[in-house]
């Protein structure tokens, strides 16, 4: 069976579970059949017995004498007196005689008058008065024969209807297949590449093959998804990379170069070493935060959570914004139309979050013209408290929203280092530091109006 295709299996098992329902449906119908024609055979035996057991042998002998020159009889009927110790006395039968059993006076009476059936015939012994008994047969020939007859048609019929039936079955069962060749070419397409490919509804989605393809079609989403994210993963990890190798070379490249350039002698001292110093702090502080990124990507970060609120940190923010851009007009407010701050009590690693908002105002003032206004603010919503700086800049596309936190990204890739621009991990900082407290930071912008960076984190207390 396991070298069978599922199409020969299914007739396989089809035709023998209809062979086996033929054979029992023809034999029930040829016992049906046989039990009345034996009760007829039965009916003339017993009369006729009935009669002979009233009659005197002799009586039946002269008769036999008086119609016949021999003692033959009909080849259907078997007519004998028999002795009290069973031995025949008078027997009148044709060319075949039954193969009688024992029958002395005991065993007739044993048997109460009831047929019985020895091969070929059906018999009834009924005592008579003298003490012997008669036996009348009734051949079973003719009943056999109606039974043989009806066994061939049967036979006949059932074979004919077999075939058919198999014909008929291995196209219906090709057919009623058909659905798992689609599932078939589907896989095989999807082996070969084509992670878009779909198993195509061909039955109701009710039946058990719209389950099962509803259930592959969603399996193959699943894929289909899980394959994309990893190519966008890899994509990821070798922009990474090529960025994290190129940010760690300019800063070297520096060093290598103002040290060369002092060994041959042409440059000053205090120069050289002023370049030298700002180019090695700039490589430190990029490598702090390659760090501390691939320690929250690893969760190996270890968050010193205490009680604390938001507004102390807009507060610094604020003194921050001013002390690096006193042209600038900076508020402290509430959130949306709310004038004055409210409290925002979170449970939270005060030095981290200090730098998100770090970060958040180094954006803005790197972003943002000089002497454009920021508003910070800050309060609770439902169960989460908010700190949320808005800026007056040129604001973000969708495009740039989409790709804001991601690592090394910059909306402006032109913008020099030594005049703002960073290594584009500041924002990639304030959505793994954040994500790490349970929130979540989100933007709002558009071209022209500015940007809002919104800090959400579970409220405590």
């Amino acid at each position: 069976m396991k070298r069978l295709s599922l199409r020969a299996r299914v007739l396989l098992i089809a035709m023998t579970l209809l062979v086996a329902g033929m054979v029992t449906s023809s034999a029930v119908v040829l016992v049906a059949l046989r039990k009345p024609l034996v009760d007829q055979v039965d009916l003339q035996v017993t009369v006729a017995a009935g009669i002979l057991s009233a009659l005197p042998q002799q009586t039946v002998a002269n008769l036999a004498a008086n119609t016949t020159a021999s003692r033959e009889g009909p080849d259907d009927l078997y007519l004998a007196y028999l002795t009290a110790d069973g031995q025949p006395s008078l027997a009148l039968h044709g060319t075949d005689a039954p193969e009688l059993p024992e029958l002395d006076h005991a065993a007739v009476l044993a048997r109460g008058g009831t047929p019985f059936e020895v091969p070929g015939w059906r018999v009834l012994a009924l005592p008579t008065r003298t003490g012997g008994s008669v036996v009348v047969a009734g051949a079973l020939s003719q009943v056999d024969e109606i039974v043989a007859r009806v066994r061939l048609v049967c036979g006949l019929v059932g074979g004919g209807l077999l075939v058919v039936l198999a014909t008929a079955g291995w196209f219906w069962v090709r057919a009623g297949l058909h659905p798992l060749r689609r599932i078939e070419e589907t896989a095989a397409a999807i082996a070969g590449g084509d992670l878009s490919r779909r198993v195509p509804f061909t039955a109701a989605e009710s039946t058990e093959v719209g389950r099962l393809t509803t259930a592959l079609n969603g399996m193959l989403a699943q894929i289909e998804a899980a394959v994309a994210a990893r190519t966008r993963s890899e994509e990821r990890l070798r922009a990474f990379v090529a960025d994290a190798s190129h940010e760690l070379r300019t800063p070297l490249a520096g060093i290598s170069g103002f040290a060369q350039l002092y060994r041959m002698g042409g440059s000053e001292i205090d120069a050289t070493m002023d370049r030298i110093e700002r180019e090695s702090t700039r490589l430190t502080a990029l490598v702090d935060d390659l760090l501390l990124l691939a320690q929250l990507d690893e969760g190996g970060l270890h968050l010193r959570r205490a009680p604390m609120d938001l507004r102390s940190l807009a507060a610094d923010a604020l003194h921050d914004l001013r002390a690096l851009d006193p042209a600038r007009e900076v508020a402290l407010t509430g959130l949306g139309d709310a004038m004055d701050p409210a409290p925002a009590p979170v449970l939270g690693d005060e030095a981290r979050l200090r730098q998100v908002v770090s970060n958040l105002v180094g954006n803005a003032i790197a972003h943002t013209p000089p002497g454009s206004a920021v508003r910070i603010g800050v309060g609770t919503r439902g169960g989460e408290s908010i700190l949320e700086l808005a800026d007056s800049g040129p604001g973000l596309s969708p495009d740039q929203v989409a790709l804001v936190f991601d690592r090394f990204y910059r909306a402006d890739p032109s913008r020099a280092r030594d005049h703002g621009g960073g290594a584009g991990l500041g924002l990639a900082i304030v959505w793994s530091l954040v994500t790490a407290h349970g929130g979540t930071v989100t933007v709002s912008t558009a071209p022209g109006d500015g940007a809002t960076f919104r800090l959400a984190l579970p409220k405590s207390g």
